[in-house]
């Protein structure tokens, strides 16, 4: 007997319970609720071949049927129609209870998914520094999905790439990433300057033009903000990873142009080189950190915002100009 419960006067004998498992009533009810299989297990994130079986054992548990397919979905029986009104309240009293009982763990826990490249080349290497701000906050990454749209339990936020305004209803906040630069690899920067080319940015226009797929109008916004006047211009290939594109630079396949928070470590290194160091280019593309409106008063989330916009706002790489303009 659990200490602090007083024994009724029949808590010594063995106790039948009636009640069934609480994933076939959830199964049951979103189905009665939806009046589809399909939809309910899309919900519910299982098969639809699980809330067919789960609302079979419930059947079986009750000894008949409670709902019925026909042409336009699903009807219920009478006694389904009972289970269905009697169980919606004490169903959410327990969602309710349980939600209260793990919000304590989970304002520390933070669920992240993020833009892959944004998150090796800029994010990850600064996180330790979050860590010693906020050592209670437990720290994880979801996979990126790039349509994000909240539906599922995680992510918690996830950091997005797109323009300001994309985003109505979610608390969206500019990070980093409009400042973009011309870089090539160090030997054809050398070849070029011994051969007294490249003194302004429309020498590039007669090099392959690399470019990411998801931003082929970059070099068409770089050129028009550097002030090059351009026909037709022609880009060479394209890449769907911004590493894979780094690495075509590296082996002299072309020039690209990409967000210069990306390149930190490569142009420190001396793998790539910028042909234009010092020409600060951006447009209106940018990182966004998005959470839904349920996630507002989130604790973890919270602190991570304030530390992510202020490590940001102290990169040196995040003092880009107004969108298409360059100085």
């Amino acid at each position: 007997m659990l200490r602090g419960l007083s024994p009724g006067p029949g808590d010594r004998r063995a106790m039948r319970l009636h009640s069934p498992s609480m994933s076939e009533l959830h199964a049951f009810m979103t189905a009665a609720r939806l009046g589809s299989f399909t939809l309910a297990a899309e919900t519910l994130c299982v098969t639809q071949g699980a809330v067919s079986r789960a609302i079979a054992r419930l059947e079986a548990h009750f000894g008949q049927p409670l709902m019925r397919r026909n042409a336009h979905g699903l009807t219920l029986t009478e006694t389904g129609r009972k289970l269905y009104e009697g169980g919606q309240a004490p169903l959410q009293a327990i969602e309710a209870l349980s939600a209260e009982l793990r919000a304590d763990d989970r304002r520390l826990r933070l669920t992240l998914s993020s833009v892959p490249t944004l998150a090796s080349a800029w994010l990850v290497p600064r996180l330790p520094d979050f860590h010693r701000r906020h050592p209670d906050i437990q720290l994880g990454f979801a996979a990126y999905r790039r349509n994000e749209d909240f539906s599922g339990a995680t992510p918690d936020a996830s950091i997005l790439s797109g323009e300001t305004g994309q985003w109505p209803g979610w608390q969206a906040d500019y990070v980093i990433g409009r400042e973009m630069i011309a870089i090539c690899s160090p030997a054809r920067l050398a070849a070029r300057r011994a051969a007294g080319l490249w003194d302004t940015p429309a020498g590039l226009l007669g090099e392959p033009l690399l470019y990411h797929s998801n931003g082929m109008d970059n070099w068409t916004r770089w050129f028009e903000a550097a002030g090059v006047r351009r026909d037709g211009l022609k880009l060479a290939g394209g890449f769907d990873q911004v590493s894979i594109l780094v690495r075509a630079v590296m082996a002299d396949m072309g020039i690209a142009v990409l967000q210069r928070c990306l390149l930190q470590d490569d142009l420190q290194s001396g793998r790539v080189a910028a042909p234009f160091p010092d020409l600060r280019i951006a447009i209106s593309r940018g990182y966004h950190l998005c959470a839904p409106p349920q996630r507002r008063d989130h604790y973890a989330l919270a602190c991570f915002r304030q530390w992510l916009l202020d490590t940001a706002r102290q990169d040196p790489d995040n003092t880009a100009p107004a969108a298409g303009t360059a100085v």
